[in-house]
């Protein structure tokens, strides 16, 4: 029995799928970890997380199965024992496992207790839950090795604790959500105050899809003291010292860092998750229009600060009622990033479909220009090969405020998260500050009359986007009720002081858009409730909570 190890904690990006190169990483990982006695890598570092439905496909996990054999052997080399998270099928189950290997063979397991199927998880779909677990004992030490999940519910902790576990290593896939690191931190407070052992969050960094992952993982004491805090959106390695006192198993090692603070954790999962989607496509960069409009400067922003001036490529689009500030904004915008930046007029195409359709008035004739708007910048990304971006937010998405085909058309939708007010303040954050590891410019990236002019569409002469809908500074607080915490328009009218009748015309907006977020790309998740893996209401719905009205039949 020992009283000391060291233990390296690994937080890890991830390619879902990509077995033989997850283990690559892990094996590249142990080498850095030399002279540690364990290696402690994030929740299903092998297939990569969440792997979804892949994990209903056998040869999926057939050869998730031999790859973990291999990196088992691959053990006998020197080198730390290496605790890593896979996939494991029995009794025709499968289940989300953790394998601790050394030496060339499997010295002890765990299967996951608790199945996450709420917000972005869908656990119980895809894995069997594991029996109650049992401590690991790793060189005369019992180590409890919860699995995420199995953290936010009491019994497995508790368990393990009377079983004799001396500490907890916890691997995750934690994905980014505002607040959530101080959630995380709470949880775990209240686990380790209560049982009396000491524990490690050990969480993965990297996007997947609509998901980012935060890292931000962290050793905390049985008395809640915060003992080790490693960064936030990177990869990290921390090897960490540990001795058994008279009082337990305590991390001799200190280590700080300040976690990003909105807005700036949010610029920053927007940076993290962008990239990681646009290159595992295999696109050379991005293209999207620019217009001097808010949102589409913001987006290029985050666009240009990951993947650098040469990667950024935008386009005005000059219309019929394109103003002139617009245009002058636009150059602006693209001469402070230091991105490309040119004009293609559409208005002979407008001219053309008015000829074809002459009879089009009203918001059709407005949804023609927003289309070739599409048109024109997906011939161009097609020809040039970088993936569109496209620009709009969790508001104007909330309440169909956008155009099917139009401005909802593109690749990948950086602001579908965040709401026009989250916008704002990203907008103005980034002005002043320039986010660590940036590749855009120092100062502002915008002109300060982009932040400060009325938002418009421009389909029209003189078009607001309060002709349509109510200030953002309330709308976006009857959405963020309505949608993020799913309270009725009685109980938003109640808590926000907003007109009853204004929530519920806004409610009825956003059933009614549910088929056009169907169609629209995927985004960084920020909220709690995303439009996406979050939510998943019926297209076709006819159930509402404000004043009763007649629905056509």
């Amino acid at each position: 029995m020992t009283d000391r190890l060291t233990i390296a904690l690994a937080q890890m990006n991830q390619r879902v799928g990509d077995l033989a190169g997850n283990a690559q990483a892990m094996l590249a990982m142990r080498d850095r970890a030399a002279g540690a006695d364990l290696l402690l890598v994030p929740e299903l570092q092998l297939t990569g997380y969440p792997p979804e439905d892949l994990v209903l496909k056998p040869e999926f996990v057939r050869r998730t199965m031999e790859a973990a054999e291999r990196l088992v052997d691959a053990t006998a080399s020197p080198g730390p024992a290496l605790l890593f998270g896979s996939i494991i099928h029995e009794g025709g189950q499968d289940f989300n496992a953790v394998i601790l290997a050394e030496g060339g063979r499997v010295v002890g397991r765990t299967l996951k207790r608790e199945l996450p199927n709420y917000g972005t998880f869908d656990e119980k779909r895809i894995f069997a839950p594991g029996p109650m677990p049992e401590p690991i004992e790793f060189r005369g030490v019992k180590i409890g090795v919860p699995i995420c999940e199995d953290i936010w519910q009491e019994p497995v902790c508790a368990h393990l604790a009377n079983c004799g576990a001396e500490f907890f290593l916890v691997p995750n896939g934690s994905p980014y959500e505002l607040d959530k690191d101080e959630r995380r931190q709470r949880l775990v407070r209240s686990r380790v105050t209560t049982i009396g052992l000491p524990l490690v969050y050990l969480n993965r960094v990297g996007g997947q899809d609509e998901l980012v992952f935060d890292g931000s993982s962290f050793v905390m004491h049985p008395d809640g003291e915060l003992v080790a805090q490693m960064c936030d959106w990177e990869e990290d390695l921390l090897i960490t010292d540990w001795c058994r006192a008279s009082d337990g198993w305590r991390c001799q090692t200190r280590e700080t860092h300040v976690l990003d603070p909105f807005p700036e954790d949010v610029y920053r999962a927007m940076m993290l998750g962008l990239p990681e989607f646009v290159e595992r496509y295999g696109f050379p960069g991005v293209f999207l229009g620019l217009s001097g409009a808010i949102a589409r400067a913001l987006a290029s922003a985050v666009a240009l600060d990951e993947c650098g001036p040469e990667r950024v490529w935008g386009v005005m689009l000059l219309e019929v009622h394109t103003g002139e500030d617009s245009l002058e904004d636009a150059r602006a915008s693209a001469r402070l990033l230091g991105c490309r930046h040119d004009v293609v007029p559409i208005a002979p195409a407008v001219e053309a479909l008015d000829a074809m359709l002459p009879d089009l008035t009203g918001l059709a004739a407005e949804n023609i220009q927003a289309r070739l708007r599409m048109v024109a910048l997906m011939a161009l990304s097609n020809a040039q090969g970088q993936m569109l971006l496209t620009t709009g937010n969790k508001s104007e998405m909330s309440v169909g405020y956008s155009t099917l085909y139009g401005d909802m058309a593109g690749g990948f939708a950086v602001l579908k998260d965040a709401y026009k007010t989250t916008v704002f303040a990203l907008s103005r954050w980034r002005n002043r500050n320039r986010p660590e590891g940036a590749l855009g410019p120092e100062g502002p990236v915008m002109p300060a009359r982009v932040i400060t002019k009325p938002p418009s569409a421009e389909l029209r002469p003189d078009q607001k986007d309060e002709d349509s809908l109510p200030p953002y500074s309330v709308l976006d607080r009857i959405l963020e009720a309505l949608i993020d915490r799913e309270l009725s328009v009685g109980e938003v009218a109640t808590v926000t002081g907003i007109e009853k009748e204004l929530v519920a015309q806004m409610e009825r907006l956003v059933l009614k858009a549910e088929y056009k977020r169907r169609q629209a790309p995927p985004g960084v998740k920020i909220g709690a409730r995303n439009f996406g893996r979050d939510r998943r209401y019926p297209i076709s719905n006819f159930f509402h909570t404000g004043p009763e009205v007649k629905l056509p039949r």
